[in-house]
């Protein structure tokens, strides 16, 4: 990637230099292994820097086309993909989920009767489209140790598709149906398999391949030659080791590159959080965004559409993750009351980050886009994205 003079784009080489000692110190006192940040303005990177390493235990450096694993930066994107059919009239956002999978026609709702006990009542109203994108859909992830219906997802989902090395979407999601809902749609915020849902309908709606749809519509054409559901033979030296703490302190690899489940195609692909990509391919999908749909000629999506899907969907008094600085568009989450969060930004950023601590967020009042990716986990455990969105915007001119 071509880098310019940061001045160019309203940006101080000096204050840019901060970046350096911060992110080196995480590497340094053993917190992450590796770790590169990108800052573009106006289309043009003014700052692209790597550190530390890939493979720490082989002394194997981060290199700018290291791959990750994107988890759920995999979100926005499956976004995209369905706001294209949206845009061609196969899919609508008022559209009932039950259209496209009938078993979701009679969904019902868990409520607790006491600690041992529930029942299921009728939801007030059908799961629609528009659910998906904003997770108010009353779906699950399986997270909370202390609820009864993850644990029936920790059981009768994740359990039975790992036990299956075999399993499709439809075979997901067809068990995901027999599970009930955590709140009638609509009514509330859940973070939730809501995005592989939708990605199951772009499969539904377009008549392809989730995973082909991505490449054919999206990939191929941004020029995103990286970014997939798995990493073939001849690039998985690029594929970066997921590291988590150690015993004691420092780190421990948690999942190396050989034997990695992203070392071999898969029959599943998730739209919640299956990708994996790179610095250069996820630059280019989120300068896409930041031009309203459009990259180098090729046009994804209407400028309208973009704007709307970076607008705040949730209902009044829903605030996503329980911060109300934060609302959700459709794929991504939407700054309100920039007061409210611990880092500077604008109203309307817009972005989404991933289970080990990848960022991204686009800020179209600035015309900002910044890029974090790393591969620790669990997320948001150290600092780190506040130190970079601090490190960003005091850089402005």
């Amino acid at each position: 990637m071509k880098i310019v003079d940061p001045e160019r784009v309203g940006l101080s080489s000096l204050r840019l230099e901060r970046i350096r000692p911060v992110m080196q110190g995480y590497v340094d006192r053993g917190q992450f292994a590796g770790v590169i940040v990108l800052i573009a303005r106006e289309g043009e990177v003014a700052y692209l820097q790597n550190f530390g390493f890939k493979d720490k235990e082989n002394t194997r450096t981060m290199e700018l086309d290291t791959i990750f694993r994107i988890y759920s930066m995999s979100k926005p994107i499956t976004s995209v993909a369905a706001m294209m059919l949206v845009e061609e009239g196969k899919l609508r956002v008022s559209d009932p989920v039950s259209r496209y999978i009938p078993e979701f026609k009679n969904a019902r709702v868990i409520v607790a009767r006491n600690e041992c006990d529930y029942e299921l009542i009728p939801c007030k109203r059908e799961m629609i489209v528009h659910d998906l994108f904003t997770h108010t859909s009353g779906l699950s992830y399986g997270f909370d140790e202390h609820s009864v219906l993850d644990e029936m997802y920790r059981k009768e989902l994740w359990a039975q598709v790992e036990a299956n090395p075999n399993a499709t979407l439809e075979d997901m999601i067809n068990l995901l149906t027999k599970l009930p809902l955590a709140f009638s749609p609509g009514s509330a915020y859940r973070y939730s398999v809501s995005i592989d849902v939708l990605g199951y309908i772009v499969q539904l709606a377009s008549g392809k391949p989730f995973d082909a749809f991505l490449k054919e519509r999206i990939f191929d054409p941004l020029g995103m030659v990286d970014t997939s559901f798995w990493v073939p033979p001849e690039k998985i030296d690029r594929l970066a080791t997921v590291y988590g703490t150690a015993e004691g302190g420092g780190l421990k690899p948690i999942e190396r590159p050989e034997g990695s489940r992203y070392a071999r195609p898969t029959r599943n692909p998730s739209g919640g959080g299956g990708l994996v990509s790179t610095v250069a391919d996820y630059f280019r999908f989120g300068q896409m965004m930041l031009n309203q749909g459009e990259l180098d000629g090729v046009r994804l999506l209407g400028r309208k559409t973009v704007e709307w899907m970076m607008q705040n969907h949730l209902p009044e008094g829903i605030a996503a993750h329980g911060n109300p600085a934060n609302g959700f568009g459709l794929g991504g989450s939407v700054l309100l009351r920039p007061g409210l969060l611990h880092q500077p930004g604008s109203v309307g950023r817009f972005g989404w980050g991933g289970a080990a601590n990848t960022e991204w967020w686009v800020d179209p009042s600035e015309g900002l886009l910044c890029l974090l990716m790393t591969q620790y986990m669990p997320a948001f455990t150290l600092p780190l994205v506040d130190d970079f969105a601090q490190l960003a915007y005091q850089a402005l001119e």
